[in-house]
């Protein structure tokens, strides 16, 4: 499985993806055209959560899922279960 095309480190559980904003600093990384609808997601104890929208991870720092290969983690979008 390949990795996911961003990762994001965060320090809080409950983090926000617009597809088009550099969480860290607020900046635009992108054109806005290419962001989505604005998402709250909330990270559980796998330590990272998925945005449905763009894919982009939000990886919680010192979380399980912090210093772990990402291609190896499946996919989990907020209120999916990994296991199925």
């Amino acid at each position: 499985m390949p990795p996911p095309p961003e990762i994001s480190k965060v320090t809080m559980r409950r983090v926000w993806c617009d597809g088009a904003t550099d969480i860290r600093s607020g900046k635009l990384y992108r054109a806005a055209a290419l962001g989505h609808p604005k998402v709250y997601l909330e990270i559980d104890e796998h330590g990272y959560v998925d945005c449905g929208y763009c894919d982009r991870r939000f990886v919680l720092e010192g979380g399980p899922a912090d210093g772990v290969d990402q291609s190896a983690l499946p996919d989990i979008s907020e209120g999916a279960d990994p296991g199925h």
